[in-house]
């Protein structure tokens, strides 16, 4: 008497969709198709560098939509490959941000409203280039570092727009009415004052100042010194931190990456092996059974 519900029925289901991951898998994790989608991405930035010359675009118009629509098939198999590697884990997926960022990119590019406009399509198409941190760890890296980041890099604008509205003011109230071009009202003296953090132009300004006030020269001392040296080595003491923390997630999740789906292998090839142990069980049984001449009740759980 068979059994009512057969495990094998469930675990073929899986077992397929395993053996597709396990294909696509291989091919995703080849050195060989990295370099391709490397290689497309590079492709893909070169057409949107040769579409800037109006001469070239009118002469090879045909050619080009062509190139762009064979850049936008082999991205879309590319996804689709990686969406079928994580067919009996499609959690995992999702975990990585790489491959939503990657998703959203080639599915924006079928909308109706984002092919219709140009602007729009142009700047997603130049959002491609950005996945080449996908195969440069080392650029990964500095994005993340970069993310990081940004709540110091707020704190560093607040604290540099203070500074630079404090000198503004001063610098409004010696030299508005002998360098109007310069200091005549608070946007024209912030304007300068940022263009001065780069030291750019530093000599000139002092000179015109002392010819106004001897103080100026303590005034473009010390904002100099502040703006130009601490803020600015603040800045990077920020971006640096945030490098180096990036760098140990990174060191990290390397491991963690592949660690899941091993033990969700091993689980299922553990319960597949329960399974087929207890059927030979239930066989032995009812064989032994049967070579004593006695009923076989299979449903009766094993002692």
């Amino acid at each position: 008497m068979p059994y009512p519900h057969d495990p094998a029925l469930e675990t073929a289901p899986r077992t397929a969709r395993r053996e597709l991951a396990r294909r696509c898998q291989a091919i995703t994790d080849a050195r060989w198709f990295a370099l391709t989608v490397f290689g497309v991405i590079l492709a893909n930035a070169a057409l949107l560098g040769i579409e800037t010359y109006p001469g070239l675009v009118t002469e090879w118009r045909h050619w080009l939509r062509l190139a762009e629509h064979a850049c936008l098939v082999a991205f879309t198999v590319e996804i689709l490959l990686r969406l079928a590697a994580h067919a009996d884990r499609p959690r995992d997926f999702a975990k990585d941000p790489w491959n939503l960022f990657d998703l959203a990119v080639v599915l924006c590019a079928f909308l109706p409203v984002v092919r219709e406009n140009t602007t729009v399509l142009r700047l997603l198409r130049l959002a491609r280039v950005l996945r080449t941190a996908r195969f440069l760890p080392q650029l990964r890296v500095v994005l993340v570092a970069v993310a990081r980041s940004l709540p110091g890099m707020l704190s560093f604008l607040l604290v540099g727009g203070l500074v630079l509205y404090v000198y503004a003011m001063v610098g409004w109230v010696f030299f508005g009415r002998h360098d109007p071009e310069h200091y005549g009202s608070i946007g024209r003296a912030v304007l300068t004052l940022f263009l001065l953090m780069t030291l750019d132009g530093i000599g000139d300004a002092v000179h015109t100042g002392l010819e106004i006030s001897r103080w100026s020269l303590l005034y473009y001392a010390s904002y100099v010194l502040l703006a130009s040296f601490v803020l600015v080595n603040v800045l990077i003491g920020v971006v640096l931190t945030s490098l180096d923390d990036a760098r140990e997630t990174e060191r990290d999740e390397l491991p963690q990456r592949s660690a899941p789906a091993s033990d969700d292998e091993d689980g299922r090839l553990l319960l597949e092996r329960v399974a087929a142990a207890r059927r030979a069980l239930d066989d032995l049984e009812a064989d032994l059974a049967r070579s004593v001449g006695r009923p076989v009740d299979e449903r009766r759980p094993l002692a």
